[in-house]
């Protein structure tokens, strides 16, 4: 739980578009110092000349948070600039659909590597150092925030890839809170499970790497990322909203942040059935209109 910021230091890893541009702007106000990380040098030059802007102290580094030695490198950088980080926003992500078999090697590296190893590398730098933090200052306090997403809770279809990473967010992020509050009062953590939010994240394709190219789209992947962008574009809540709601969170010490709550719906009955042992619910129970489409586009295609 932090509830003073002044001074604090953050570390937001995809710092130039979404939330973690949004969370650097609250940081800049609150006073905080900024760790800005993204793997687009551009989005990141442009977060980082407005929080310099501000007044704030920046640390600006284009890194690709999959990269082991990259993010080691990262960790000594902030360690020697700013010392322990108090607060960490393991964030950067990207998407990917289609159907679950169509995936190929390189998909599932790269969404992997981001989403998942991205959470992995910042949890296995920082927390150490924050740990240590602690041990020197009883009065110091630390929070991890990993982005997952509802499609790590509800795991729709044609979506395989995604939610396979953002699932084994959850479980790590869950894994983490009990693990820390065996060693220490002082240091917590949260969940984030956005839902649909304009980020940038759904053209996220433009950041992939290049030893990584995507193959030629399938069918089921061009309907995905068309319903993904029409879902998108449709939603009310914005970035700067679910912002907010990750400093509320951290200054109240709440694990899960949700963006819809209305969402849950499908999180309870996928665990009933989990607890009653009968087969998956339909995804689409709340609006099969939707169910009905995508299923009509993928026997289409």
């Amino acid at each position: 739980m932090i509830t003073d910021f002044k001074g604090k230091t953050a570390v937001l890893t995809g710092a130039g578009s979404g939330f973690g541009l949004e969370c650097a702007r609250i940081g800049a106000r609150l006073g905080m110092n900024l760790v800005l990380v993204d793997v687009q040098q551009d989005a990141l030059d442009r977060a980082s000349a407005e929080m310099l802007a501000t007044g704030a102290h920046v640390l600006a580094r284009q890194v690709d948070v999959a990269d082991a030695v990259q993010m080691e490198a990262l960790a000594l950088e902030v360690q020697k600039r700013f010392g322990a980080p108090h607060f960490v926003f393991n964030n950067a992500g990207v998407g990917a659909g289609g159907l679950v078999w169509e995936n190929t090697v390189k998909d599932w590296e790269w969404v992997l590597g981001v989403n998942l190893w991205g959470v992995v590398h910042g949890v296995r730098l920082f927390t150490p150092m924050m740990l240590a933090a602690a041990a020197q200052d009883p009065a110091w306090r630390g929070h991890i925030v990993n982005t997952a997403s509802m499609a790590g809770l509800t795991v729709p279809p044609n979506m395989g890839i995604y939610n396979v990473s953002k699932s084994a967010v959850v479980s790590l992020t869950e894994t983490l809170y009990h693990d820390l509050h065996l060693v220490s009062d002082q240091i917590s953590c949260s969940v984030l499970c956005p839902y649909f939010i304009a980020t940038g994240i759904h053209q996220s394709h433009r950041n992939r790497p290049g030893e990584l190219a995507a193959d030629q789209p399938t069918q089921s992947q061009l309907i995905g990322q068309a319903m993904n962008d029409k879902a998108v574009g449709s939603g009310k809540v914005t970035a700067a909203d679910m912002a907010q709601k990750v400093f509320d969170a951290v200054a109240a010490d709440t694990f899960y942040i949700y963006s819809h709550p209305h969402a849950l719906g499908s999180v309870q009955r996928r665990l009933e059935a989990t607890v009653a042992g009968t087969n998956p619910p339909d995804p689409f129970e709340s609006r099969p209109d939707i169910g009905e489409k995508l299923r009509s586009a993928l026997r289409a295609a």
